[in-house]
């Protein structure tokens, strides 16, 4: 398979969903570890993520060698960042290393890694997943219990989260905790009866308004408030507001299981019609008949080296991405 020049995150996601049906995997991964080398990427921090994902690709095949071979250059590639996606490169070399019978070095890996646990949502998954691969999985249950009991500690507040989104990273590490200790046959202790009522919390907020997603771009949002001072409430104060209000009810539907989401682009025009003359477009009744009928769609989320959603010409990453952790 030959790839195309300047690959994009996108590319490199669509890659990693289509690889395995490929006819010649492996030639997929050298292919990748080559786009790597010769800089053949759009953005040239996606060199980690492509080498990374060449290892998948071999393991998946068990060329353990290729495979241990493309996640120590994904290492070397990410450097000394610290994020997710540098965590997860580290957490894949140590699952090989493990399926090397060099258990000790896939320790000393994760170790390394195991800090990520209190800090980003997807620590617990991958983390938990390299020590299972090592027949460690006890290992993972005290590790996770330790992220879940510092996490804890460090709440402002001394009650329980009230939901998923309250317990933010902390909902993470309680369901992947959940699922080791179930696979370990151990009983229900207290932290998994906060983990059984998070989640059913979780499902029954599920389902929201359509209104929750209507999208305001910028000059249009300046118009919105001028015109109706009390949708402030509704859809922000500001187009910041607004847009982080938006990228934070994405990000929890997709913790509740949705898939295919958007958003749902809006002009003032647009629901003054709808409106009309005798209705009131600050009652929770108009905008949600507002939303039901909108049939533009903006596809969430985009890649992080994309151009973000609300059209500030930024890429996601920049943008939008970080407002629903502010």
């Amino acid at each position: 398979m030959s790839l195309k020049a300047d690959l994009t995150s996108a590319d490199l996601t669509e890659i990693r969903q289509s690889a395995l049906g490929a006819a010649d995997p492996l030639g997929v991964a050298a292919d990748l570890a080559e786009a790597a080398d010769a800089g053949n990427l759009a953005d040239k921090d996606d060199a980690g993520y492509a080498l990374a994902l060449a290892a998948e690709i071999a393991e998946s095949r068990s060329k353990l060698d290729a495979a241990l071979r493309y996640a120590e250059r994904a290492v070397e590639a990410y450097g000394t960042r610290d994020d997710p996606q540098a965590g997860a490169a580290r957490a894949l070399r140590a699952r090989i290393l493990f399926r090397t019978g060099r258990g000790d070095d896939a320790m000393a890996d994760l170790e390394a890694v195991r800090p990520l646990l209190t800090q980003h949502p997807d620590a617990a998954a991958y983390v938990s997943a390299a020590l299972a691969a090592g027949g460690r999985t006890r290992v993972a249950e005290e590790w996770l219990t330790d992220a879940v009991q510092a996490v804890l500690a460090d709440r402002d507040q001394p009650s329980e989260p009230a939901s998923a989104e309250d317990a933010g990273l902390l909902f993470f590490l309680l369901q992947q905790r959940h699922r080791t200790r179930h696979a370990l046959g151990l009983p229900h202790d207290h932290h998994d009866n906060l983990a059984d009522r998070l989640e059913t919390r979780l499902a029954n907020a599920a389902a929201r308004p359509a209104e929750d997603l209507v999208f305001f771009p910028q000059a249009e949002f300046g118009k919105l408030l001028e015109k109706w001072p009390a949708l402030s409430g509704a859809y922000g104060a500001d187009w910041d507001e607004h847009r982080a209000h938006l990228e934070t009810e994405l990000v929890r539907q997709t913790a509740a299981g949705a898939t295919g989401l958007a958003l749902l682009p809006a002009t003032v025009a647009g629901l003054t019609s709808f409106a009309g003359a005798d209705g009131d477009p600050a009652s929770a009744q108009t905008r949600t008949g507002f939303a039901r009928q909108l049939a533009g769609r903006i596809p969430w989320p985009p890649e992080r080296n994309e151009a973000c959603w609300c059209g500030s010409g930024l890429k996601y990453k920049k943008c939008c991405l970080p407002r629903s952790r502010g």
